[in-house]
């Protein structure tokens, strides 16, 4: 984050202004604010709410436009952050966990801190309907893409292997986003793949008219996967409705929450009019992508188990949450 400060030499007048507009209420003061997003692949959820709120910042901070980043997804995000290559950066919360639990804490080292939880994503295990596949056992032998590399679906598909104890063969193995899985499965080329985004997720919405495919039950992996990885997981029924999919059977899958991130080094009084521009801006996000339609500022602050950072606190607590 780069945010140039007066010259040492600037006139008392212009000081003078600066505190007439906070005492004011006025929410500028921020033109020399420079800010970098890492926002996940180009027509992705983080990607398109990363541009709508870069907007929104833009205008409501009178500041530079933030830079929109195109990454690979949470991982590569979170390294992004750490790196100080990006200010803010989304991420699911379970690889926000681990690099949490990865950083010493030494002085000067860049530590997580939430500025509010976002969307909840849904694990999709999206499979050929003319498979007998009737569980994570029997994709052993199958083409599978488990999400691009570095990406939060990656991390919770090989979680969902492991437990288990499914090692799929190398060459079977593909690294496709959603688009490219969705179709790869309807050209043949893959037989299955995991998806972790909103109900209903428009590629698969597709395939599911076109009668591609049907949705395993997770239940059982549920069970393990809550019970290894504490606070970061939830269980969540997709109804048979969200797809249309024969036999109108629901079936029980993951919930991940979604966060909204940056670093210790991020000024308190800029994470505050971080937090309050996405809660302002609130219309415009959910035009961008329907997944914003479900963030909620009473429950923004569950953020579990990266801590809120002072300024988005001070927030929360302006508005009484």
């Amino acid at each position: 984050m780069r945010l140039r400060r007066p010259r040492a030499g600037a006139t008392v007048l212009a000081t003078l202004l600066a505190v007439a507009g906070l005492v004011s209420g006025c929410r500028s003061g921020y033109e020399g604010l420079k800010l970098t997003e890492a926002a996940g692949s180009q027509g992705g959820v983080y990607n398109l709410l990363g541009k709508a709120l870069a907007d929104a910042w833009a205008g409501q901070l009178q500041m530079d436009r933030p830079k929109v980043l195109e990454t690979r997804g949470s991982v590569d995000n979170l390294d992004k952050l750490r790196s100080g290559e990006a200010d803010v950066g989304f991420s699911t919360v379970d690889v926000a966990s681990d690099a949490a639990a990865q950083i010493t804490g030494a002085p000067g080292q860049r530590q997580l801190r939430a500025l509010a939880r976002m969307h909840d994503d849904y694990l999709q295990l999206v499979v050929r309907n003319d498979l007998r596949v009737g569980s994570v056992a029997d994709l052993k032998d199958l083409r599978v893409s488990i999400g691009p590399a570095n990406s939060g679906v990656e991390v919770i598909a090989n979680r969902v292997l492991d437990v288990d104890h499914v090692v799929l063969p190398e060459a079977n193995v593909k690294h496709l986003a959603i688009d490219d899985s969705a179709s790869a499965l309807r050209q043949g080329a893959i037989d299955a793949f995991f998806w972790s985004g909103g109900l209903p997720t428009p590629s698969v919405a597709t395939l599911a008219k076109e009668g591609h495919v049907t949705l395993l039950d997770l239940k059982s992996e549920v069970a393990l996967l809550r019970a290894r990885y504490k606070d970061v997981y939830d269980s969540a029924t997709v109804p048979a409705s969200a797809y249309g999919l024969p036999g109108g059977t629901a079936t029980t899958t993951l919930v991940v929450r979604n966060v909204l991130l940056v670093t210790t080094t991020m000024p308190d009084d800029v994470a505050e009019a971080l937090v309050r521009g996405l809660f302002d801006a609130q219309a415009s996000l959910e035009q961008a992508s329907p997944a914003a339609k479900s963030i909620d500022v009473r429950s923004a602050i569950e953020t579990t188990p990266i801590p809120l950072h002072p300024g988005a606190e001070r927030y929360y607590r302006s508005i009484k949450i």
